[in-house]
C-alpha cells in the first residue's frame, strides 16, 4: 500500500463521506446520530476553505482512505492560536500507519500557520486513539465526564494537547 497525501478537493467529499458515515453509524468517535448528506459534507469542506483551515486526504490506489482537518477550538479571540483537529481512517485501512501520516501532516500545517496548540477531543473509551495521540507527543490534559450521549449511554471526553512550538 502506498499513501499519497494532498489537499482535499470538493470531488473528494464522497470518499470522505463514506468514512464519516461509517463512524457516525458504528462508533462513538463522532457524536452525531444521523448520517451526513453529501451537501452537508461539502458545506463543512467549504467552511474550512473559507476560514483557511486545511483539509487533507490520504489516497491509496485512487481511494480516499483517510482524512484530517482542523478548525477553531473555541470562538473567542484569545483562542485563535489553538485548533481542534479531526482525523479519521477508513475502517479497512486502520493499522497501516495512515493516521500518523495524516496527523503529522496536520501538525506541520499548523506549525506553518504559526499556531501554538492542537487539541484532540476523544471519547474516553477509545483507548486506541488516546495511545495513538500519546505516541505522537500529545498529552492528556483533561477528562470531562458525561459530556456526550450516544447509543443509549453517556460518554466522557478526553482532551489531548500538543504544544506546537
Amino acid at each position: 500500500m502506498s499513501l499519497t497525501i494532498r489537499h482535499a478537493t470538493i470531488q473528494d467529499m464522497p470518499g470522505v463521506l463514506e468514512i464519516v458515515n461509517h463512524e457516525i453509524l458504528h462508533t462513538t468517535s463522532i457524536w452525531e446520530y444521523d448520517e451526513r448528506t453529501l451537501e452537508e459534507q461539502e458545506r463543512i469542506f467549504r467552511e474550512k476553505q473559507e476560514k483557511e483551515f486545511p483539509f487533507i486526504v490520504g489516497v491509496d490506489n485512487g481511494k480516499i482512505v483517510a482524512f484530517g482537518t482542523y478548525g477553531p477550538f473555541r470562538f473567542k479571540q484569545g483562542y485563535k492560536f489553538t485548533v481542534e483537529h479531526s482525523l479519521y481512517v477508513h475502517k479497512d485501512f486502520i493499522g497501516n500507519g495512515f493516521g500518523a501520516i495524516i496527523l503529522k501532516g496536520l501538525i506541520a500545517l499548523a506549525k506553518g500557520q504559526k499556531l501554538h496548540s492542537m487539541i484532540g477531543v476523544i471519547d474516553a473509551e477509545n483507548e486506541g486513539s488516546i495511545h495513538f495521540h500519546e505516541k505522537l507527543g500529545f498529552v492528556k490534559n483533561g477528562h470531562l465526564e458525561e459530556t456526550g450521549y450516544k447509543f443509549g449511554r453517556w460518554l466522557d471526553s478526553v482532551f489531548m494537547q500538543l504544544i506546537l512550538e
